[in-house]
């Protein structure tokens, strides 16, 4: 499939190219920069909802969205015209593309006005609330509690990994309201905000820098959440999990592809003429044509995690190789090694052992690589459970 081909890609792509050139911020008014997933500077809340105004934001969904109806077509070339000039989609990703997307897919009307519209407008930001510290990959154990009295949930447990909860207004969180249910039931979603009494949420440095606070522990002590808060049936919150990491995953490639399209500039000057730049160079043109092939008619839904677990190892592989390559002075943070623009997520570019300490998180969201190669082998392959 060569999407250039399509007169109507094309012209939506010319579209979207003017726009862009219309109405991109300039770099003097893109200082302020992000320091959580959940931390949007003032002018990236603007951009943001100069994206939704125009229907450039999420351009597949209806124009109260923030979209125009597009063909999944039409998205890929929007995503890729937004990595070609190095533009970050949002500094909220998780409330934009999964916390936004599963309210819309799974909420009411009033959820989506209340709550969907403004986080897609950036005058709300959320965070996703579903690891716990015996519930990672599995999260079928968590032991969060909500109790129903009356028209009021009461919430009492534990969440960690929560990326940007110290800075976010609102959490999506997975609970146990029937304890007494099959592991997989018994599990429901609610929207908590965070200046709720009892909601501690505490950060923490991780292994990319010591002041690279985004991830959280989330304390939820006797937490009182209105009924109305309830994301979908009773009891059904693991049919909206699966929901909320679809949406993770489902152009989720995209983003690997331009991570190794960096990783391909980035490291040529230590690559050329080596056995893993060329392996690189094949990946990445590789993870495009299985990426394309998901835009046709016959695309079988599951292989999104081919796609997913492919492009984590991919990246993760050449960064390690790029820091390999360039020995004690990939060790060096902070560091810059690409170029800086005022629009992209500036960790991205940051030094070689920064690059591939974060490629760990591409093999654990949206699902893990082991999860990842289970789906495979019994959705794809049709091999049998254990």
């Amino acid at each position: 499939m060569k999407l250039a081909d399509d007169p109507q890609v094309s012209a939506f792509r010319d579209r979207f190219t003017a726009f862009l050139d219309a109405h991109l911020p300039a770099e003097a008014d893109a200082r302020e920069r992000s320091r959580s997933s959940a931390d949007v500077p003032g002018w990236a809340r603007d951009w943001q909802r100069t994206l939704f105004d125009h229907g450039w934001l999420l351009p597949g969904q209806p124009p109260e969205y923030g979209g125009q109806h597009a063909t999944l077509p039409q998205q890929l070339a929007h995503l890729e015209e937004l990595a070609r000039r190095r533009i970050y989609h949002s500094f909220n990703p998780q409330g934009l593309g999964i916390i936004a997307a599963s309210l819309l897919t799974f909420g009411t009307e009033e959820q989506k006005r209340r709550w969907a519209v403004p986080i897609l407008r950036a005058e709300t930001t959320a965070a996703l609330g579903m690891s716990e510290p015996e519930a990672g990959s599995d999260l079928a154990s968590l032991r969060t509690r909500a109790r129903l009295e009356g028209d009021v949930f009461v919430v009492d447990g534990q969440k960690i990994w929560t990326s940007g909860a110290h800075d976010a207004d609102v959490l999506l969180t997975f609970v146990r309201t029937d304890p007494d249910a099959p592991k997989h039931r018994g599990i429901s979603a609610l929207l908590i905000p965070t200046d709720t009494e009892g909601v501690v949420r505490r950060p923490f440095g991780s292994i990319a820098a010591e002041d690279d606070l985004d991830f959280n522990e989330v304390f939820l002590t006797g937490v009182r959440v209105p009924r109305e808060n309830l994301v979908g049936p009773l009891g059904e919150g693991w049919k909206v999990a699966n929901g909320s990491l679809g949406h993770e995953r489902t152009l989720l490639w995209l983003s690997y592809a331009e991570r190794l399209e960096e990783l391909v500039r980035d490291a040529a000057d230590v690559g050329a003429g080596q056995e893993w730049y060329a392996t690189l160079l094949m990946d990445l043109t590789a993870l495009r044509l299985l990426g394309y092939r998901q835009l046709g008619p016959d695309r079988n839904p599951f292989e999104i995690s081919v796609l997913k677990l492919f492009g984590s190892e991919a990246v993760q592989s050449a960064s390690l190789h790029a820091l390999e390559a360039h020995g004690a002075e990939g060790l060096p943070h902070p560091a810059r090694t690409g170029p800086y623009h005022h629009m992209n997520n500036e960790a991205f570019s940051a030094s070689w052992f920064e690059r591939y300490a974060r490629s760990f998180a591409g093999t654990i969201a949206g699902g893990t690589s082991e999860i990842q190669r289970t789906i495979i082998a019994e959705r794809i392959l049709g091999l049998p459970r254990q």
